[in-house]
């Protein structure tokens, strides 16, 4: 498949081309693409006289980034201390028999994907997820599951 850049070249454009602003536009690049794919990250390195290993390394190096496609409901679980200590792997389970995905994948459909991360910052609502943004606490594997339904079947009657 042949990428057409029209969608990078508005971003380039929105930031005026300044390096500075990397981060702002990697954002922005997966923000429509859900990721970051490699043939953009050359694309935006040649606009901004970048290299590509330096977009990599920042790309790499904060972890809202992602080289993989990422599903249309990210599904963020916090595996903190707190929330660790609530049972958040216990969700982690739910999910993978919801929807059969672990830790760092994504569903054939691109629907969703799943990830554990360190801290949500959601302490006081543990055990806490985070989907698309929005936050999940005081959870258990079955509210966890209903919440996946939900979203399964918005999903049907969009289509």
């Amino acid at each position: 498949m042949t990428r057409t850049y029209s969608k990078v070249e508005e971003i380039l454009k929105k930031y005026e081309y300044k390096k500075e602003m990397l981060i702002k536009i990697l954002l922005e690049v997966q923000k429509e693409y859900r990721h970051i794919p490699r043939d953009v990250v050359n694309y935006i390195g040649t606009a901004l006289g970048i290299p590509p290993a330096k977009i990599y390394g920042v790309a790499t190096f904060y972890a809202q980034f992602s080289l993989k496609p990422k599903g249309e409901y990210t599904i963020l679980i916090c595996d903190g201390t707190a929330c660790h200590m609530e049972g958040s792997m216990s969700l982690v389970k739910a999910i993978e028999e919801e929807i059969g995905i672990k830790p760092g994948e994504v569903t054939p459909d691109l629907k969703f994907s799943l990830d554990k991360v360190g801290c949500l910052g959601a302490c006081a609502l543990a055990p806490a997820m985070v989907i698309n943004d929005e936050v999940y606490g005081k959870l258990t594997g079955e509210k966890v599951k209903e919440i996946l339904r939900k979203l399964k079947e918005r999903k049907e009657e969009e289509q």
